[in-house]
């Protein structure tokens, strides 16, 4: 037997991340002109919940060794770190948020894909695949617009509605996968 205790089934904050995402998601799609100036604070919101679960990922997982929990605390360190300067500084964030954006990204993204044989074992095969692409497209979508500033300078209301909505659908994955049920 494992000596990890039983979590049960149903991940509520994963859900509540997830639909706080794809809510965030639809209305960054539906409104991308007013996306930058509007809702830099919502986005500091998001940067913060999403850095605190993967703070409350390594808390889960700490007594595990391997490089995977390290990488969620740093993360989700520097997620609520850019979350909370989004809120405290929303016209900073305006113009700098072509450089956080990428950055956020490759941080979530490293974080969920160096936990991915976690996710496979307690989820099962359909949330591990689609964590994996997601997170993949999540890398390379980070790396251009690292690579080439227009592309994020242009393109981040709608870029970050549909990840968003990626992200969001991700997480209800997990919220309603078996992740957890399992020794």
């Amino acid at each position: 037997r494992c000596p990890m205790k039983k979590w049960s089934g149903f991940r509520w904050f994963e859900f509540a991340e997830g639909v706080l995402l794809v809510l965030l998601g639809i209305f960054t799609l539906a409104r991308p002109a007013s996306a930058l100036t509007g809702f830099i604070v919502a986005y500091g919101a998001v940067a913060v919940i999403m850095g605190v679960a993967d703070i409350l990922l390594y808390v889960r997982i700490a007594h595990f060794t391997g490089f995977g929990p390290i990488v969620s605390l740093l993360s989700g360190t520097f997620s609520v770190m850019a979350g909370v300067m989004l809120l405290v500084y929303p016209n900073a964030g305006k113009l700098i948020l072509s450089v956080l954006v990428p950055l956020w990204f490759l941080a979530h993204c490293i974080s969920r894909l160096s936990n991915l044989n976690k996710i496979r074992f307690f989820a099962g095969e359909f949330p591990y695949y689609f964590t994996l692409i997601l997170n993949v497209l999540g890398l390379v979508l980070g790396g251009l617009m690292i690579l080439n500033p227009w592309i994020s300078l242009l393109s981040v209301p709608i870029i970050i509605g549909i990840y968003l909505l990626l992200l969001g659908v991700d997480c209800l994955i997990l919220a309603f996968s078996k992740l957890g049920t399992r020794y």
